[in-house]
């Protein structure tokens, strides 16, 4: 199973009026596709942060696939 990097973005306003994406978590799933990996850390986000839509506290959620690193 592929290790996938879930990340959560909130957008916020900077000094300047212009919005800028703040990271507001960031978790390690192995799951079998991007979808699946996006679903698990949506569910861990929510767990965290005893919430039920993780929509409350980011307005993006994107899966990376990490890179094994080979000895």
């Amino acid at each position: 199973m592929r290790m996938f990097l879930v990340t959560f973005h909130k957008l916020v306003s900077d000094d300047t009026g212009h919005e800028r994406p703040a990271r507001q978590h960031q978790v390690l799933v192995p799951a079998t596709s991007e979808a699946s990996a996006r679903a698990a850390g949506q569910a861990l986000f929510c767990e965290a942060n005893g919430i039920v839509d993780w929509r409350l506290r980011a307005d993006s959620c994107e899966a990376a696939a990490v890179q094994e690193e080979r000895a």
